[in-house]
């Protein structure tokens, strides 16, 4: 089966970036608007990661990413949370919330399938060439 991720983001030029650059590096991909849709589509599939955006409408990226921790059924589930600043605050929520790691969409786009960045992460891959995303520990 091939890698998969699932992108919740409520930006459409967003969503179209990640899908190209996934799709074009083989990898499966499944999206969502807001939290009500990524929950509905996490009832019939299991990605190998979640890039989430933080600021979704509703319910927003760390609430959706606290409740997919209190799951059982999610615990191995990878989240990678994406924001559009670089905040300092931003990396301990996202740590408090539960995720993996935090890539800051304000560099766009253009390196997240470079080795060593949040997706290449995410999907154990090791690589080395492009700025690394900022990795959560906990």
């Amino acid at each position: 089966m091939p890698d998969s991720v699932l992108v919740i983001d409520d930006n459409p030029d967003n969503v179209v970036l990640i899908r190209i650059l996934l799709e074009c590096e083989g990898v499966e991909v499944a999206t969502a608007e807001d939290a009500l849709q990524a929950l509905e589509i996490l009832k019939t599939r299991r990605p190998t990661l979640i890039l989430m955006d933080i600021q979704l409408p509703g319910m927003d990226g760390l609430e959706l990413t606290r409740h997919l921790r209190r799951n059982s059924e999610f615990a191995g589930l990878r989240i990678v949370a994406l924001t559009a600043y670089a905040m300092k605050a931003d990396e301990e929520e996202a740590r408090a919330a539960g995720c993996d790691g935090l890539h800051h969409q304000a560099d766009r786009h253009a390196h997240v399938l470079r080795p060593g960045t949040c997706l290449h992460q995410g999907l154990g891959k090791p690589g080395s060439g492009f700025r690394r995303a900022r990795r959560v520990t906990q």
